[in-house]
């Protein structure tokens, strides 16, 4: 579910695509080669990324018409994404809300004299960080962050698995990172898949629509018939929650 200039050659399910970053209109758009029939523009949360896809036969100077003629419909969707809430900076202070799952947890920030941190929550939708007295909001952020991975991973992991056996393919290699622009992101070829950190403060649902996307990626490498209608026969409602989700606060 997205940086800086690169070129890069992959080659996916024995078809080549060619990426490179080129400017049109004053925006960094990233322009996908590979072997399609028709030139597709999409603009992508949570950033309002710009990425065309054409067939290797039609030529930059076609393809940036075609951006100039879209201009004003990437424009407005680029403000749509602007609009969407953002989280307020994080102090890892008593009293901040953070989200685990969706769920908003108010933050009990306890200082202890032993060398050691502990992150939980708790049924009175509190959740307590247990942390070295005289910790930094960096420390308490690197901490907090690991939490989230680990909460991540423990809930990924069966859906990825769930996935791969309602799909037909191999239980793929997966990992987590955090992710400017993306929710998510696959890799057929190596049969990779990344999950953005930030979904563990999204609901569950959003988890597993993002697994479904980029699984679904193992039966289509591209977001064609077959790839769209995985992603319906699987889970009917995954435009739903994939606007759900585009809407929710980003983090920065």
């Amino acid at each position: 579910m997205r940086r800086t200039p690169w070129t890069a050659s992959s080659r996916s399910f024995g078809r080549m695509m060619n990426t490179e970053v080129i400017e049109i209109a004053g925006l960094s758009v990233e322009l996908v080669r590979k072997p399609i029939k028709n030139l597709h523009i999409g603009v992508y949360p949570p950033a309002g990324r710009v990425r065309v896809a054409a067939p290797p036969a039609i030529s930059e100077d076609a393809v940036r018409v075609a951006v100039v003629t879209r201009l004003g419909w990437i424009k407005k969707k680029q403000r749509e994404f602007e609009g969407q809430a953002r989280q307020s900076e994080r102090r890892y202070v008593s009293g901040e809300t953070h989200f685990v799952f969706g769920k908003p947890l108010r933050l009990l920030v306890q200082p202890t004299d032993k060398n050691r941190c502990a992150i939980r929550p708790d049924a009175s939708d509190r959740l307590t960080m247990l942390v070295p007295a005289g910790s930094t909001p960096d420390q308490n952020a690197r901490r907090m962050a690991t939490w989230y991975r680990s909460q991540l991973r423990e809930k990924a992991a069966p859906r990825i698995v769930k996935w791969s056996d309602r799909l037909g393919v191999p239980v793929p290699r997966w990992g987590i990172r955090l992710m400017k622009t993306k929710w998510g992101s696959c890799n057929p070829e190596k049969g990779l898949v990344w999950l953005n950190l930030d979904l563990a403060k999204k609901p569950l649902a959003a988890l597993d629509y993002v697994i479904l996307h980029e699984m679904a990626h193992f039966v289509s490498p591209r977001h064609d018939e077959l790839f769209l209608n995985t992603l319906d026969r699987n889970m009917p409602g995954w435009r739903q929650i994939r606007s759900d989700l585009n809407a929710l606060p980003l983090s920065d």
